[in-house]
């Protein structure tokens, strides 16, 4: 679970934004996931933009649970598109 300093950098981390900003738009996007399983809410939030330290201090998890939910995500991906191809 990420301690204060985590979710501090990760809120003052987005360039040009003040702390109250950087919070509500992790809040909007906390929104838009809600009520999903863990894989689709990681997809969902680095889709729109966010890093896998910001995703895990959202989530309550560590950069490296959403790093190798991404990857995973990446490899089906691209193992369902070579699939179509044969």
């Amino acid at each position: 679970m990420p301690n204060g300093k985590d979710v501090e950098r990760s809120e003052t981390a987005q360039a040009g934004l003040t702390v109250f900003e950087s919070r509500l738009l992790n809040l909007l996007a906390l929104m838009l996931v809600q009520e999903r399983q863990q894989g689709v809410q990681i997809a969902l939030l680095n889709r729109a933009g966010f890093r896998p330290t910001e995703i895990a201090a959202m989530l309550g998890t560590t950069p490296n649970t959403v790093s190798v939910e991404l990857s995973a995500r990446r490899r089906a991906k691209k193992k369902g598109k070579n699939t179509k191809k044969k």
